[in-house]
């Protein structure tokens, strides 16, 4: 017992090391574990109190967790069981994928980088690229809202900035939780947008095993209350207009629910810019008939060192105004009730509908619209223009800065010559003839509202 024992140092250091490790596994790890996901749970009560829509406790679940019951819920487990009988595989292989899919789908929230964090960002960098305005936003009707219902807010897509505007404009509402699409899987941002409650999807996918995967997640999030925001158009308009809604998410989050299940309500969200970063792309991708954006990382990193070159020299101005509108909410409970044996495609038609009503009238869009509808105008004419078109459409969602028309024509065409996409000759102005789609992009997001109006 008392003898010395010799041995090689790197055996010595290998032996405290394995001591380490199973210390910690076994005492420190499970103890700061718990230090921290009490003080989690104690933010999280002060942020519940202050939260509209207090954060559910399915969100606030431990991803493993999570993952561990979507893969051996019922109806994953027949989907396995069908795509390895229909593959030909052991059941073990296609158990291994589903959880592949699993751990791609199921995010991991973070109280601390949505509120901390995200918001801030989201807060900060939106009010320095534009001056943003919430058009409409009737706080009485949707604080009247079951408390109990999961809220689904459902959004036209404009431009990557979405994201930003209305998480930060929902933030006193609830933490939302979005489904975002394969741009997003690149680390580090991948682990960010799953800290703030994101969930990927794979939008091309036909792989039965992953949608079933996905369906089952959407469905225990909705039972679970989980806040989401949702883009039924499945991605950015590219040609600035409302696109026919794409089923996938909206069916799976009324698949199967019935009126024992928790009620679901729509909140429309309506989005609107003077200026969307991404026009250019978007338009071209339009006119090759393909969703494929060339967006290279160095046309990005000059953009962004451009806007701070101007910074510095104190000539920065930001790209005119971006709004929201929120539309009234819509019960599926109700909206059954009113449509019996209605099905996902009505539902999404006029969610779309209630989508364009909300849509922001703002100054570029306005004179852009006018542009194409009567060609080269003088100021004044553009001006008078502008007000019969507002006249005849009293119920839009106007934003006029200053509620002044000549101010407004002003806006709009500062942002349309400064980008060389309108000219200036002797006080007559018109459309760069290159530069028509661009023009049209914009005039688009509002057409709708004017469609049987003569100016």
């Amino acid at each position: 017992m008392g003898k010395m024992i010799e041995m090689p140092l790197w055996v010595l250091m290998l032996l405290v090391a394995f001591a380490a490790v199973t210390f910690a596994s076994h005492f420190l790890f499970p103890s700061v574990r718990w230090f921290f996901r009490r003080r989690m749970e104690r933010a999280v009560a002060r942020l519940n109190a202050r939260l509209e829509r207090p954060i559910e406790p399915f969100k606030l679940a431990r991803r493993h967790d999570m993952i561990q019951r979507l893969i051996y819920d019922p109806d994953v487990s027949r989907a396995i069981a069908d795509h390895a009988k229909s593959e030909g595989v052991p059941e073990n292989v296609a158990f291994e994928k589903a959880k592949r899919y699993a751990r791609e789908i199921v995010p991991g929230f973070s109280a601390v980088a949505y509120f901390s964090v995200a918001i801030r960002v989201a807060k900060w960098l939106s009010k320095a690229l534009y001056r943003v305005r919430l058009c409409h936003f009737d706080d009485a009707t949707l604080a009247k809202v079951d408390r109990g219902a999961t809220v689904v807010f459902v959004m036209n897509h404009r431009s990557n900035m979405d994201y930003m505007l209305v998480t930060w404009l929902a933030a006193e509402r609830s933490a939302l939780s979005y489904a975002v699409g394969e741009w997003a899987r690149v680390w580090p941002l991948s682990r960010l947008i799953k800290a703030m409650g994101a969930y990927f999807i794979r939008r091309k996918s036909r792989n039965e095993l992953y949608r079933r995967v996905l369906a089952r997640y959407v469905q225990m999030a909705t039972d679970g209350g989980v806040t989401q925001a949702v883009f039924p158009e499945g991605g950015l308009s590219l040609d600035g207009g409302l696109a026919l809604p794409k089923l996938g998410i909206l069916k799976y989050i009324v698949e199967g629910r019935d009126a024992t299940t928790r009620d679901v309500v729509f909140v429309p969200v309506a989005l609107n810019y003077d200026r969307v970063f991404e026009d250019r792309i978007l338009v071209a991708a339009d006119q090759k008939g393909e969703r494929r954006f060339r967006a290279r990382i160095s046309v990005v990193a000059r953009f962004i060192l451009h806007q701070l070159w101007l910074w510095v020299r104190g000539r920065y101005h930001r790209h005119g105004y971006a709004a929201v509108s929120f539309g009234a909410p819509l019960s599926l409970t109700e909206f059954r009730a009113e449509r019996p044996g209605a099905k996902v495609e009505e539902l999404g038609e006029l969610l779309m509908e209630r989508i364009g009503q909300e849509i922001p009238v703002l100054p570029v869009p306005l004179v852009a619209h006018a542009l194409l509808e009567n060609g080269a105008m003088t100021r004044t004419v553009l001006e008078q223009t502008l007000s019969d078109m507002v006249a005849h459409v009293p119920q839009a969602q106007m934003h006029l800065p200053c509620m002044d028309m000549a101010y407004c024509v002003e806006a709009g065409l500062r942002m349309l010559v400064g980008r060389g996409i309108v000219s200036d000759r002797d006080g007559r102005y018109s459309i760069i003839e290159e530069q028509r789609p661009i023009l049209a992009f914009y005039a688009k997001s509002i057409a709708h509202l004017f469609r049987g109006c003569s100016t």
